[in-house]
């Protein structure tokens, strides 16, 4: 918001200033802390002013329309100028308007030009003379753009503002269609626009016009047709898609920190995990040392059994970890929601604290749901994140699950289709909320945490999860008693996808002396990728850092396969060493290994032919498979 020119801020529905940046406080007069969390009424001196202001505030969220109005704005000097102020209702993710977003631009200048010509034209008949050479005046002074098109749409006429808006000379310009001029994407708008002035319409366009130096300037046509000729202005509106995009954006990175809230939420729980499942993976290592040292080899698979699995719960924290933090769509699958809930209860235990009991209810047979899963992990973590937060001295949280019919008057109650649907609803024994805060609890940046210790998007995130789902949410509460807030989502019809177990299924020799480059700056896993493959019959050379890879590459020596892993030191990632290794040796298979999550880490998961990925931890069985399966393709 910084970065835009002019005004930008958004308001709530009853017209408090939610956000704004300096060009506001520099309109007013004001400093921000005294604008902020104010209406107009409050902040503004000028109470007619405000009035208007507030009624065109009223008007786009009551019509939840997109509205440019002008607005009559006095400067702290007293000087009054003209802002064209463009409006837009704020909506949640079932479409209801919350407050709005706006930005303003100085337009004083070309108002007072187009009251000149608004004043010429009212005494168009007494002053035709006088009107032709203020017109003229107006056509080579405007710093909008003028034109005179045919209805082939060849330009004819334009007025010396293309220069200084798009760096072209008039002769560059005229007798060349427009289209000539016109970004691609754009052509049959700008051709629409012009046949249908040939009709006797007055089209009005927003498309984007190529400047002489490369770039693209977004402009606003009106246009009316006279005689063969269609007359047209263009105002350029790049500034205000900026300020549009650039809001776009804020409203983005605002959502994407609520989930980084959770995640910090989950930290704290996360070192006593960790803790626990290294003392299981290096206690029973040790133990099966041990047992080696004094020869009593029976019982052994005991102890590497529990040590492999203390590494997957391990794993598999890290990955809920790295599923709660990253930026995904939605992805809804068959989910039984029973068997979800159980295989994160440990993580709410360690995120909610001792001090609160976690009771989870399930109920018998309860229907699939068609949902993104770890988005309703997020939604029941944040929703035992705020019973927690509601009990203070402790308390109790029940997470239960239910099949429920919605008929029509259920439907109508709670804005659902009829039809079946799964709720899942969390119940706390804590303050409990009133009226006035249930009411406002949905809405967009609304806490009644203290300042720092909340963002405000936790429950209208959780609203927009279950919306855009086809389902619903509700809250029930009394003061003193606690609150119990339940996710309603649609039925899945049919089966769960079928989860596959992994399992060793022993490893096989298939090297056949093929030579595999490992580069990975870790000794341990470089260690761990040499035994496993030379056992299996590979050779394998080993280099610690991408500029040793590369001295292995420019060797000549014989190399099928390169291994890299995505972060290494000195200044060389995986990827750009897999870049430079495919300059050497084109066509090179390249297998990325990775302790980030899939899709950001190689190029946001863009991978050319012949590059796979394979996530850490991962088992010696998914390696050896991996490694098989490239070469395999490779000789074929």
């Amino acid at each position: 918001m910084e970065a835009v020119p002019g005004v930008v801020y958004a308001k709530d529905r009853a017209g408090r200033m939610l956000a704004a940046n300096r060009g506001t406080a520099d309109l007013v007069g004001k400093a921000l802390d005294r604008i902020i969390g104010r209406t107009d009424r409050e902040f503004l001196d000028d109470q007619t002013q405000a009035e208007i202001v507030m009624a065109n505030d009223e008007r786009v969220m009551t019509e939840q329309i997109t509205e440019v109005v002008e607005e009559e704005v006095s400067l702290p000097d007293g000087t009054c100028v003209t802002w064209l102020s463009t409006k837009s209702p704020f909506r949640d993710a079932n479409g209801t308007v919350n407050g709005l977003v706006g930005s303003s631009i100085d337009i004083t200048e070309r108002k007072r030009a187009e009251l000149e010509l608004q004043r010429l034209n009212e005494t168009l008949e007494d002053e035709v003379a006088e009107r032709t050479a203020e017109r003229d005046r107006i056509w080579e002074t405007s710093p909008d753009l003028m034109l005179v098109i045919d209805f082939a749409g060849v330009i004819r006429r334009v007025n010396p503002a293309w220069t200084t808006m798009l760096g072209y000379a008039s002769g560059e310009l005229i007798g060349h269609h427009v289209n000539e001029f016109v970004m691609s994407d754009d052509h049959n708008r700008t051709t629409d626009a012009y046949e249908f002035a040939a009709d006797g319409g007055r089209p009005a366009i927003v498309n984007r016009y190529h400047h002489k130096d490369g770039s693209l300037r977004w402009l606003s046509w009106v246009a009316v047709p006279a005689g063969d000729m269609t007359y047209a202005t263009g105002r350029d509106i790049t500034a205000e898609k900026e300020q549009a995009e650039a809001l776009r954006k804020t409203e983005e990175q605002l959502r994407q920190a609520q989930k980084m809230e959770a995640v910090g939420q989950l930290t704290g729980g996360l070192a006593h995990d960790f803790n626990n499942l290294l003392t299981g993976m290096m206690g029973n290592l040790e133990l099966l040392q041990l047992r080696v040292a004094r020869g009593r080899l029976d019982d052994l698979d005991r102890f590497i059994n529990a040590a492999q699995g203390a590494g997957r719960r391990a794993a598999s924290l890290t990955q809920r970890l790295l599923a709660f933090s990253r930026r995904q769509t939605l992805d809804p699958k068959p989910t039984d929601v029973n068997r979800l809930i159980i295989g994160f209860e440990e993580m709410l235990h360690r995120t909610v604290g001792a001090t609160v009991d976690i009771e989870i209810v399930g109920a018998a047979g309860l229907w699939l749901a068609d949902i993104d899963a770890p988005q309703l992990e997020n939604a029941v973590l944040n929703l035992c994140i705020n019973g927690r937060d509601a009990m203070p001295e402790g308390g109790k949280l029940t997470i239960e699950t239910a099949n429920k019919w919605v008929d029509d008057r259920i439907g109508r109650e709670r804005d659902l289709p009829p039809g079946q649907y799964i709720s899942i609803c969390v119940t706390d024994t804590g303050t409990g909320m009133t009226p006035e805060t249930i009411e406002r609890a949905f809405e967009p940046f609304y806490t009644t945490k203290p300042i720092g210790q909340g963002t405000g998007l936790g429950l209208s995130m959780i609203y927009g999860f279950a919306r855009q789902s086809g389902g619903q949410v509700r809250i029930y509460s009394e003061i003193g008693q606690g609150t119990t807030v339940c996710i309603y989502l649609p039925r899945h019809h049919g089966d769960a996808a079928e989860i596959l177990e992994e399992g060793a299924t022993g490893l096989s020799a298939s090297g056949n002396a093929q030579t595999v480059l490992v580069v990975d700056d870790e000794a341990t896993i470089r260690h761990l990728i040499d035994e496993v493959l030379d056992d299996l019959g590979y050779t394998v050379i080993g280099a610690a850092d991408g500029a040793a890879g590369i001295k292995v590459l420019q060797s000549g020596a014989r190399i099928e396969l390169l291994i890299t892993d995505v972060g290494l030191p000195n200044g060389m990632n995986g990827r750009q060493v897999a870049d430079a290794a495919r300059v050497l040796r084109p066509g090179l298979k390249v297998l990325f290994i990775t302790g980030f999550a899939e899709n950001a880490a190689v190029g946001n998961g863009h991978m050319e032919p012949g590059m796979e990925l394979l996530t850490k931890p991962f088992t010696l069985e998914a390696l050896s498979t991996k490694v098989a399966q490239m070469l395999r393709a490779n000789s074929e």
